[in-house]
Formats: C-alpha cells, structure tokens, sequence
C-alpha cells in the first residue's frame, strides 16, 4: 500500500542519517557470534545474538511492522547461504520491536531527528513518538531493503572493493524502469539546475549498498544529505509522487559521479514492478541477489517467482505475517 511504501521510505531515510553513528558507537564490544553449521542454521533459524563482534559482517535492514516477514525472510535467505559470521541491525519503529527483538539487535530511532527535514506524514503520526538508538562501530555496512532473497554468499558483496574516495557502492538502474535523474529531480526549479547534473544521466538504485564508514564520516555524508532534505522541505525538489519517496532523491544528488557500481549479479532488480515480467530460470539461478522493487511485493499476490521467496519464508508466530496464496494459484 501507499502508506506501507512512505513508511519504508522514511525508514530507509532514518538508515542515511544513522549510519555515521558506526563510528562513535561506544557500547561494549563483545565477542563473535559462534558460527553455526549451515544444517544448524537452517534448523534453529534466526538465534539470539548477545552482542556483534569485531569480525562480523553488519547488515542493516529497515522494516516497518507490515513488512517484518520480509525481513525475516531477507535474514534466513543470508544465513542459509553463508558460512561468515552475520550481525543484522533492524532499523525500526518501536511498534515493531515485539516482532523482532528475538531474533536481532533493534535500532529504536528516533523520527524527531527528521523534524524540519521532512513532511510529516499525519496518516502515521506514530513516526514522531520519540525513541533512541545505539549502534556498534564496523569498518563498513551492507544495507538491504526488506524486499530482497540472497542467494549468494554476503561476504562477496561485503568485500566489494570501494574505488578510492568513495563512500559507497550502489546499482545502476537498468534500461526501460525509472532510469535517469529526470524521474527524480525537479528541474524547473534553480537549485536543480544549478547543480550540474544532466538529466539524462542514469541513476542508481539505493535499495542495496555497500558504505565505507570511514569515508562516509571523512566526507560528511549525512550533514550533506540533511541539508537536501531541507531544502525540498522548502523548495520542493523532488517530491514522493515525482521521485518515489524521500530518501533517494538526496541521494543521488550527493553521489552523483562519485559511487563504485555493484556486480550486477549482487542486485538484479525490477521483481516488483509487474506481475507478469519474468526472468529465466537460468539467469534466476546465477543471481546472487533478488529484489522485488516496485508496487508487487513477495508477500502479496500477484508477484512473480514467488517460489524464490517462499523458500526462505520463516512463520511468524504472532500470526500477523503469513504466507497466502489464492486458491489454485503457483
């Protein structure tokens, strides 16, 4: 639904202006999590984790409750096919705690800290209850939208090498979607313009990422994308109808040129945006990475290949998040 997707959005926003925080982070650093056998996995599922590691690859996921069974299935998916050592950081309103506390470490955000950068969205006015959050320091950080299956091996995509003087590593947008910065950008305003940025340059896709903390600190990333945060809140750059919610659009302007491109194999996209475009089996299996971006969501009907998303479907106890098809649908 609209307001699930403006709820995701404004999480994925939280996850920009946190994520410098790995640096200052000064909670105990606590020993690794013992690594399980693959069966192991697969039979305990997600465990309790008493505190992350030096050596653990963090991943970051951000979840709004309609979407937590997504999550849980992103989570299964990367610890079934891995032999590292994972750490996951949920990045959540406190609504959603219950749902996910026994399985990782909660980020308990704060929204007021969006207070005058964005609109408030008075359908959810639980996104200004105030909360806190407290994250460890990592080297680097994977990110991944809820809506995503890995079926390769996350230490791959963790050790992508960063070009120098990069802070992160996105995705290109393929040919025929929402391609350019025109999708995003209003350029019949000034500022837009002022910028330089050709509107027929491609974009990329935010929904996976790689970040070198150090440099993102270096560069001072999240004061950079505040400010373009405020600015649409005064001048209306982009806008959730034009650019698809509010946290790419600052995005793009920030990395403009200056990002490392993901194998694509680590984000094949575009799942979402139709119930009937499919990719072949073949190519499926070479993917490392499934996203379902777009309005046809795994967990809904209609959607496409969703046999690559059950697979990795984890029950959710409280019944709130459950796995239906229509009758006699595949």
């Amino acid at each position: 639904s609209l307001c699930c997707v403006t709820v995701n959005h404004i999480l994925l926003m939280m996850l920009v202006l946190i994520v410098c925080l790995l640096l200052h982070s000064k909670l105990f650093r606590g020993p690794s999590r013992p690594k399980l056998k693959r069966t192991e996995r697969a039979s305990k599922g997600l465990v309790e984790k008493a505190a992350e590691g030096e050596d653990d690859i963090p991943v970051v996921i951000c979840a709004a409750e309609e979407r937590m069974g997504g999550a849980m299935a992103t989570i299964n998916s990367i610890y079934s096919n891995t032999d590292a050592s994972v750490f996951f950081y949920i990045v959540t309103l406190r609504d959603s705690i219950k749902l996910t506390r026994p399985s990782c470490k909660i980020l308990e955000f704060n929204p007021m800290v969006l207070k005058g950068k964005v609109k408030p969205d008075s359908s959810r006015p639980d996104l200004l209850h105030p909360v806190s959050t407290h994250i460890h320091s990592h080297r680097k950080v994977i990110y991944l939208d809820d809506d995503v299956i890995v079926q390769g091996d996350i230490k791959d995509l963790y050790h992508t090498k960063l070009e120098k003087g990069h802070a992160a590593a996105f995705m290109v947008r393929s040919m025929g979607m929402q391609t350019t910065y025109m999708g995003f950008l209003n350029y019949r305003k000034q500022e837009v313009r002022d910028l330089g940025i050709n509107p027929s340059d491609c974009s990329f896709n935010p929904g996976v990422f790689v970040a070198d903390i150090g440099e993102w600190k270096k560069q001072k990333i999240t004061k950079q994308l505040e400010k373009w945060l405020q600015e649409n809140l005064k001048e209306n750059i982009y806008s959730s109808a034009m650019a698809g919610g509010v946290s790419t659009p600052p995005m793009l302007i920030v990395f403009h040129d200056e990002y490392t491109i993901i194998n694509p194999l680590w984000h094949v996209r575009h799942l979402g945006w139709s119930p009937d475009a499919r990719y072949s089996e073949t190519f499926l299996q070479g993917a490392h990475l499934l996203h379902w971006n777009g309005r046809f969501k795994l967990w809904d009907y209609p959607c496409v290949h969703l046999d690559r998303w059950e697979k990795w479907f984890i029950p959710d106890p409280t019944g709130k998040f459950l796995l239906v098809r229509p009758e006699g649908k595949i």
